[in-house]
Order: structure tokens, then sequence, then C-alpha cells
């Protein structure tokens, strides 16, 4: 009799939160910031500073860690400028949660 492997633990805020937090730190390493705190109301504009060529690097790596469950480029698509300007890692991290669970669902 084969044992039934044990399904995949729900993704959570904070685990969410931990895991682009690194990605996050992975990037800002390139310019001796990789210290800095991340939380759910960081800024990825005013308080990181993040160039559009970082985000290219972080959806690289939500890629690596996710697959392609989690696609950067279709969630920034969907929002405006100042939404863009304005977007927190709290934000992406409750899409990143939310993308998960449905094609965990599905």
């Amino acid at each position: 009799m084969n044992p039934t492997p044990p399904a995949p633990a729900q993704p959570t805020a904070d685990t969410v939160l931990a895991e682009v937090g690194d990605m996050l730190r992975t990037v800002l390493a390139e310019y001796g910031a990789d210290d800095v705190v991340i939380g759910m109301s960081t800024t990825f504009n005013r308080d990181l500073e993040l160039e559009s060529i970082d985000l290219v690097t972080l959806a690289g790596l939500l890629e690596e860690r996710y697959g392609q469950r989690v696609n950067l480029a279709e969630f920034l698509a969907g929002m405006d400028f100042d939404e863009i300007i304005d977007l927190t890692v709290g934000r992406l991290v409750e899409h990143v949660v939310w993308s998960l669970k449905t094609t965990q669902a599905g």
C-alpha cells in the first residue's frame, strides 16, 4: 500500500512575504541595500526605489520560485501608472497568495 503524499501547504501572507522579501533583498544587494526591512506597507517606488529593470529581475525570481502560476507582468499590466507607482509589497504578496491558491484549487 502506497501512502498518500501530504497536500502542499496553503500559502500564507507571512510565508509569501518572507519569500518575496528575500527576493527583493537579492535584487537590492546589487545596490548594497540588502539589509533593508521589508514589510507589507513597503512601496517599490518610494521605499525601495526600484527601477523597471529591477522589476524584470524580480519577475524572474518570482517565476523561478513559483513557476508560471505567478506572472508579475500580467499583474502590473492590469494597473494604471499611479497604481504601479504606489504599489506595495503587500499588494504583490496578496496577488501571489491568490495566484497560488487559485492554481492549487484548479
